[in-house]
């Protein structure tokens, strides 16, 4: 270590705060907090005999190390939070998936309430169940509750504004209280029944209704009787499979790790009043820093994503900063959370139940990442590759009827999609459809911005034939790009069949090299061509779907935006109000001035409707853009790309 650092390292602060430490470029590779900035920072390099590579690493890559003070370790965890999401550095652990887990919400200030799926917990009152780990739990659960408990399903929106019952209520599964004067007494058990379901509280639940069923039964309302019986049934199986944990019943998340090296992967165990619940694996690659540090940095960005607050959090480990994440996980609740770290007994043991999950979801995923890299490894000798083709890139065409020309590009990593590496283009140098063109410049708007950002992928996957392959690599030449492998990837396709008894034939997917004439035809049910097309469709998808709105941003561009006076606000005001350009556009002038005024309103409905040589491609017309998505999804449907393109 030289002078300067270690003379930093001496005069650091003993107050709590944030650390950052930064390589020799200036760039940050690792955020921590503290209680005493001193002893934390000072003790990477003072323990004696530590052989953690990351220790070696630091003294080597180490350029610089900045604090910030704070007054306390609440603010330390939030401020360690912020300064991760900013700069994602390359050795915290990263939550890099937005979307939290679904839950169940249910709102007990409505007249009637509904079930809502949610991804994110609010402290507005109202009730949440969960989370589900999977859209497949979550389903099974509203289907017994749909089928059983009978409440509605309707936004607000449509049951203030529906004027007769739905297709739910006609086959018994919803009151209507849309239409009908359904008892609010009546409809606030079924919710108050609902709330027992998921919370699992079965015996207060099973002894009600069977209480209703017997009375039913002695009223001789049989079909009630019977409703209530089967109701009954399907409630106990499912409540049967829910395990009880622990004996206090009580909402609890249990955190565990496992790791390997520089490989972490944290288990979250949800246990919800004393029930088993599900729980998720969160698993993170080159992670040198103590299991401490990553604990307490993975709970943090856990819960700052809006996950549920439980009464009690349960830890393998201490970390350094446990009141601290006790009194910010409680001001998160509105309520005292406890964190604890169980040493006996029950919640010891859903520890150690956590950690095998952890363990086995480790072991599994590496035995996965050990067959893509076999996978990958097959792929590079059966196409001759020079490269190992760890980072992919694939790059489709597409156009609308010759116009609208965009290009897409995802990538893969290590045989997974790299979202953060995906890309649209806009054609600039073209006006017309030309296949070929288009991949020469999308190639070589590609190639130039990874050679001025030392990023290049190991190999360019062409969606196309020997024309778009060709072009592909006029442009690596051009640009003097060495050491990037190609290939182009053609699509099956129907082959003309003379039999006329005989079945549809279709062409198997080949693979174009360079210097090769004939294709490569891989095995159509191989690993390797799954990896390949998989990459293919996903490219044609992503072009797509920027087509689709690159077309929607258009034509509502030429119908409204072109109005002298109508700008971004009066546009969303009068497609908020209306719904959709075409009643914006069947709207009298009478009608929008109430929403614009009269003076405006005479202008929208002049600009809209006052030039008829224009109707045939006026976007308001039914034709306009409900023909472009018909046209574009027909394409789709039929596994090529739209009007031609590669």
């Amino acid at each position: 270590m030289d002078a300067r650092l270690q003379e930093k390292l001496d005069s650091l602060p003993t107050e709590p705060g944030v650390y950052l430490m930064k390589d020799r470029r200036g760039l940050i590779i690792y955020v921590g907090k503290a209680v005493n900035l001193r002893n934390r920072v000072r003790s990477y390099f003072t323990r004696t005999g530590d052989t953690r590579a990351f220790i070696a690493l630091l003294d080597t890559m180490l350029g610089d190390i900045e604090t910030v003070l704070v007054h306390n370790e609440k603010e330390a965890l939030l401020l360690e939070n912020e300064l991760i999401k900013k700069h994602k550095p390359r050795f915290n652990v990263l939550l890099k998936d937005d979307k939290q887990f679904i839950s169940l919400r249910l709102d007990r200030s409505q007249p009637y309430p509904r079930l809502e799926v949610v991804r994110k917990y609010e402290r507005d009152g109202a009730r949440y169940f969960g989370p589900y780990s999977s859209a497949g739990a979550i389903r099974e659960t509203l289907r017994i509750i749909n089928r059983y408990f009978h409440l509605r399903t309707c936004t607000d929106h449509v049951l203030a504004n529906r004027k007769r019952p739905c297709l739910l209520h006609q086959i018994g599964r919803c009151p209507a209280p849309c239409v009908y004067p359904v008892p609010p007494e009546d409809y606030r058990r079924s919710v108050d029944e609902v709330g027992m379901f998921l919370e699992g509280k079965a015996g207060e639940l099973v002894d009600g209704l069977r209480a209703r069923m017997k009375r039913a039964a002695s009223e001789l309302k049989f079909e009630e009787a019977a409703r209530l019986r089967d109701q009954l049934q399907a409630i106990e199986r499912s409540l049967e499979r829910q395990k009880v944990a622990t004996t206090d019943f009580k909402d609890q998340d249990v955190f565990a790790s496992y790791r390997e090296g520089d490989r972490i992967l944290f288990y979250v165990l949800w246990v919800r009043q004393g029930r088993l619940n599900g729980g998720q694996a969160f698993p993170f690659g080159s992670q040198e820093f103590p299991d401490e540090e990553l604990l307490a940095s993975f709970v943090n960005l856990y819960y700052d994503q809006g996950s549920f607050v439980p009464e009690e959090v349960l830890l393998p480990l201490e970390p350094e900063s446990l009141e601290g994440l006790e009194g910010l996980l409680s001001e998160r609740k509105g309520q005292k959370v406890r964190v604890l770290v169980p040493k006996r007994g029950e919640k010891h043991e859903l520890v150690l139940m956590a950690h095998k999950n952890a363990e086995q979801a480790f072991v599994e995923r590496k035995r996965t990442k050990d067959e893509t890299d076999a996978v990958l490894g097959r792929l590079q000798q059966k196409l001759g590759l020079r490269n190992y083709p760890r980072r992919m890139e694939c790059f489709d065409i597409s156009h609308f009827q010759g116009s609208s020309i965009v290009a897409s590009q995802v990538a893969v990593t290590d045989g997974e999609t790299d979202k953060s590496r995906y890309r649209r283009y806009k054609i600039k140098t073209l006006e017309k459809q030309d296949d070929f063109a288009s991949m020469y410049e999308v190639i070589s708007r590609r190639l130039k911005r990874g050679q001025e950002e030392k990023d290049l992928p190991d190999l360019l996957v062409i969606d196309g034939g020997k024309g778009q392959l060709a072009s592909a690599h006029a442009a690596m030449k051009d640009l003097g790009v060495e050491g990037v492998d190609v290939v182009g990837l053609a699509k099956s396709r129907d082959q003309e069949v003379f039999d006329r008894d005989a079945e549809s034939a279709r062409s198997p997917e080949r693979v174009f090299v360079l210097g090769r004439k004939d294709p490569i035809v891989l095995p159509q049910n191989s690993a390797e061509i799954f990896m390949l097309t998989r990459m293919r469709d996903e490219a044609h998808r992503f072009a797509i779907t920027f087509q689709r709105k690159d077309l929607r941003k258009s034509r509502i561009h030429s119908a409204l935006e072109d109005i002298p006076g109508v700008g971004e606000g009066r546009r969303k005001l009068l497609l908020r109000h209306f719904g959709s350009l075409k009643r914006v556009g069947e709207a009298s002038i009478e009608d929008l001035a109430e929403v614009v005024g009269p003076s405006m309103a005479e202008r929208v409905h002049a600009g809209l409707h006052g030039h008829p040589e224009e109707d045939a491609s006026d976007p308001v017309r039914e034709a306009s853009l409900a023909d472009a998505d018909a046209a574009i999804g027909e394409k789709s449907s039929q596994g090529g790309s739209p009007a031609g393109s590669a």
